[in-house]
């Protein structure tokens, strides 16, 4: 009689614990991780140490879960889920290949966070839920800088049907340059892959990669209002060997930004609008030294944006920017489509002039072609103490909406034309060009009167 009182009871708290730690299935179809078989690829399906809310089933189609939702995680909006994620996060990273789950259909709120490493083996988290910032201030008192970290992790892959929402609004309203809430947040990883996935209004920047190697970027899609402030897209810095590619970025600042210390960038199949375009720098503030090198933009489209594709160093900075392509780009009605300012100002008043700066050189601009909201598409100014050096241009043809001609401006810069188109088919030829032209008219003008 007992049991058959406690019975449902039993029922109800077998079918939770299922539902709750069920093995993670993904859709073959149309998950890349899967081969054509159905079988998944690079997961290593290991024997479970019985940690909570893990499970494992001997199947090559399943792989070890978290749940966040077993660990306390309402997914209601308003109640604070950030403890139910540390703890599913510990659960998760102290197992073999396991799956950290978030799951879809609920918005999960969270106060500033950090995931770190190392994990006992490669993990990877499933973003299909909805995780919003809060929205009160005093929650980042101890953290100002940061909302969502991950840290000090190996191949780790971050991907997912779902949404970042940094909840950015309340930042907007109190900008500030001096702190930069970054809303995700990836520090000191290698081997990290991330996909798929939504962010959008940011408190400041959106995607952060700060000390990594060996990243992964792929069909993210960034999103905030076009003026929204210093609401950056992805943000590289000190970061080696990352490629970037697929993604659609529209926000109040840079698409792209890539800063000091970052080497071996690649940017593919990039679309930009609104924003500040795809931007080198700033380098050089405060009198810093600062090195980039290795960057290929290979193939974007920006529309309607502030800047094209930009270089921007202070002036009292040392260091180098070289190495650098910018590749098959699309120009649509953007202001600035070209521009190199070594003397960058970010400032109220005028900036002092200083002597030393960041040496720009190895540059290479080749087939890009579009419309240019500003009379000036291609403008570069260059220090005078260390001007700019090996500046290639091959194949530029950018005019105003209607075929008007736009202008070229160059100061201080040492720059090859292979083929500027300014307007009207007409090219532009710079003043190296024409006296290389008038050189070979001089030597072989003779040979004419000859015959």
């Amino acid at each position: 009689m007992t049991l058959q009182k406690h019975l449902p009871i039993y029922i109800v708290i077998i079918i939770s614990f299922a539902s709750c730690y069920s093995p993670f299935q993904q859709d073959t179809l149309h998950d890349p991780g899967y081969d054509d078989g159905g079988k998944l690829k690079n997961v290593t399906i290991k024997q479970s140490n019985n940690v909570l809310g893990l499970n494992r089933l001997d199947d090559s189609n399943a792989a070890e879960t978290v749940s966040v939702d077993c660990f306390g995680a309402k997914g209601d909006g308003s109640t604070d889920d950030s403890e139910a994620f540390e703890k599913a996060w510990e659960a998760a990273c102290s197992s073999d290949g396991a799956v950290l789950v978030v799951p879809a259909n609920k918005n999960y709120l969270l106060k500033p966070i950090r995931l770190s490493g190392p994990c006992k083996s490669d993990l990877t988290v499933q973003i299909s839920g909805t995780l919003i910032a809060s929205n009160d201030r005093s929650d980042y008192s101890k953290d100002s800088k940061y909302w969502l970290v991950f840290e000090d992790v190996q191949d780790l892959l971050v991907e997912g049907a779902g949404t970042i929402d940094g909840n950015g609004k309340i930042w907007w309203e109190n900008s500030c340059k001096i702190n930069k809430n970054h809303a995700l947040t990836f520090q000191k990883s290698q081997n990290l892959t991330v996909r798929n996935l939504k962010i959008q209004n940011a408190q400041q920047m959106h995607v952060t990669f700060h000390g990594c190697t060996g990243v992964q970027v792929s069909g993210l899609k960034v999103t905030a209002p076009g003026d929204s402030p210093n609401t950056d897209g992805i943000h590289v810095t000190h970061t080696e060997d990352i490629q970037i590619s697929s993604c659609n970025i529209g926000t109040g600042d840079d698409c792209i930004s890539i800063v000091s210390g970052s080497k071996n960038v690649q940017a593919s199949d990039i679309t930009c609008g609104p924003g500040h375009g795809i931007s080198i720098g700033s380098l050089g503030a405060g009198k810093s030294t600062a090195y980039v090198s290795g960057v290929t933009v290979n193939g974007a489209k920006l529309s309607g944006t502030t800047n094209g594709v930009r270089i921007k160093t202070w002036q009292g900075g040392s260091g180098n920017a070289s190495n650098i392509k910018f590749l098959n780009i699309e120009m649509n009605n953007v202001t600035n489509p070209i521009i190199i300012d070594q003397n960058y100002c970010d400032k109220d008043e005028p900036c002092k002039q200083e002597r030393s700066a960041v040496q720009i050189e190895d540059v290479v601009y080749q087939n890009i072609t579009g419309t240019s909201a500003s009379d000036v598409a291609v403008k570069l100014d260059c220090s005078k103490s260390y001007p700019c050096q090996r500046i290639v241009m091959q194949n530029v043809k950018l005019q105003k909406e209607g075929g008007e001609a736009v202008k070229v401006e160059r100061n201080n810069v040492n720059v090859t034309d292979l083929g500027i188109i300014t307007g009207n088919h007409q090219p532009e030829m710079s003043r190296a060009g024409l006296k290389s032209y008038l050189q070979i008219l001089f030597i072989i003008g003779p040979l004419f009167l000859l015959f």
